[in-house]
């Protein structure tokens, strides 16, 4: 974590995220009130509360990551953020879901994004659902595979 000296405020980042609730879900969009995607979401809040985005991120399609070895959204966010522990994970946090056909969560790719705003609570963008904020069930609990921090602009 040395390259990151400190982090954005927790309130800044879940009032931002909150900023966003409402806007409908749209594939690979990241405007709030217009449309947006989980990505699109994280995105978002990141310009919001950090400041320009780092790099460009290629188009995808809705099934890249189904399955593999490689931890793109994980390997991305550590370029840019510092990464805790899932234990560690408190609001504000940005969390990263497995998501995928596999009955063994741990075998599918994270490839789903919220923020942590409350010990049980999240927001993030869910297809058909537009960006929502809902309870952290034992369900989306058990499939929090990273955890990571916005730094301080």
């Amino acid at each position: 974590m040395s390259h990151f000296p400190s982090v954005a405020d927790p309130a800044l980042v879940i009032a931002t995220a909150r900023s966003w609730l409402g806007t409908p879900y749209h594939d690979q969009a990241s405007l709030r009130g217009v449309g947006c995607d989980c990505l699109g979401l994280a995105r978002g809040v990141w310009r919001e509360v950090v400041g320009d985005e780092l790099f460009p991120i290629p188009p995808y399609s809705r099934d890249w990551g189904e399955t593999g070895p490689r931890e793109v959204l994980a390997d991305g966010a550590r370029t840019m953020m510092p990464e805790i522990t899932v234990a560690d994970a408190k609001p504000g946090a940005l969390v990263l879901f497995r998501i995928g056909l596999s009955t063994a969560p741990t075998r599918a790719i994270a490839k789903h994004v919220g923020i942590l705003t409350a010990p049980d609570h999240f927001i993030h963008a869910y297809e058909r659902l537009g960006v929502i904020e809902e309870t952290l069930t034992p369900s989306w609990r058990r499939r929090i595979a990273f955890a990571f921090l916005f730094p301080k602009s």
